[in-house]
């Protein structure tokens, strides 16, 4: 296979990483592809839970048929320590000998961390480690827990094009057209929890739910930041920088309102910002976000980088990364 097979092979098991997301955790979204003369033999992803992975899951799905000469992409190097809730993805993909290996991302955790590389080869199985930028933004919340101890947090702003959010009097809804909620519900349905400031809670009640049809088991976990008490239903988040604020989640949305916007931007804990834009101009009201602290205007540039823009009926979406 060359390497543009591989890669290509390797994007397409990325891309069935995503169904195992969110409720994958604490365990990372994985996705895996048997593959032989260019034909998919099994495929599977990391079920809720975590169990089981997505080794195992493809293994499972060959129902028989032997993986002899084939190739098993997978975008997470396989595990390689044993587990009271089942055997190592490493030992299962030993006993089923395909001929080769090729790992999208290497695995950060201590317990696998190279060794179910070295075991896979010690096997005699060969084994490429592609270093793939899609298995790599497939698995960013794990990465981003392993490397910072945090989740990879997204910000949504619904804006006019003057960049306000709200009239004067506090009017919001709606914003945005029907498309762009409903594509800010199928984001939504990717994270672990949804954070939203104080202020927001108590002026919209927000229900902070997914409802697209068939996704409405997706819905995260609800988040307020406060210093004080939450509703039922609702976690406080009290301080974002302090050690494990946010749990073991790997995938943080955080959807308003201006002063919790500003809190993540001047701590600078945004990774991605989604920037919906109404073609609509409302003067005087309230801003999209707050102060974040910046000296000089110097300070401002150099920070995002535009990565995707698309129409979502009359509104048009912006979708930067944070530039580190």
């Amino acid at each position: 296979m060359t390497a543009r097979g591989d890669a290509a092979w390797m994007d397409a098991a990325a891309a069935l990483a995503a169904r195992g997301r969110p409720l994958s955790r604490p365990n990372p979204a994985v996705g895996a592809l048997l593959v032989r003369d260019g034909r998919v033999l099994a495929r599977g992803w990391t079920q809720p839970t975590g169990r089981p992975h997505a080794e195992a899951m493809a293994l499972a799905a060959l129902d028989g048929t032997s993986p002899a000469g084939a190739t098993l992409y997978v975008t997470l190097e396989p595990c390689a320590h044993a587990s009271t809730r089942g055997p190592s993805c490493t030992s299962l993909v030993v006993a089923a000998r395909p001929a080769r290996v090729v790992i999208g991302v290497t695995d950060p955790d201590p317990r696998t961390a190279g060794q179910g590389v070295a075991a896979l080869r010690a096997a005699g199985i060969a084994v490429d480690v592609l270093d793939s930028p899609a298995a790599r933004a497939s698995l960013e919340g794990y990465l981003m827990r392993a490397a910072q101890g945090r989740p990879h947090v997204t910000l949504k702003l619904a804006m006019s094009l003057d960049g306000r959010i709200a009239l004067p009097s506090g009017e919001s809804q709606w914003i945005t057209g029907a498309q762009a909620r409903a594509h800010t519900h199928a984001m939504r349905a990717r994270a672990d929890a949804i954070l939203v400031g104080g202020g927001t809670l108590r002026a919209d009640a927000p229900r902070l739910d997914v409802r697209l049809p068939g996704l409405e088991g997706r819905s995260p976990e609800r988040w307020v930041l406060t210093r004080g008490t939450a509703p039922d239903g609702w976690r406080p988040v009290a301080d974002i920088t302090a050690p494990q604020a946010f749990g073991n989640a790997q995938y943080l949305f955080v959807e308003g309102g201006a002063q919790a916007a500003a809190t993540f931007l001047a701590a600078d804990l945004v990774d991605r910002l989604l920037l919906y834009r109404a073609p609509i101009v409302i003067g005087s009201g309230l801003p999209g976000v707050g102060d974040i602290g910046l000296g000089s205007l110097a300070q401002a540039h150099g920070r995002w980088r535009a990565m995707h823009r698309q129409t979502l009926g009359s509104d048009l979406l912006d979708v930067y990364e944070r530039t580190r």
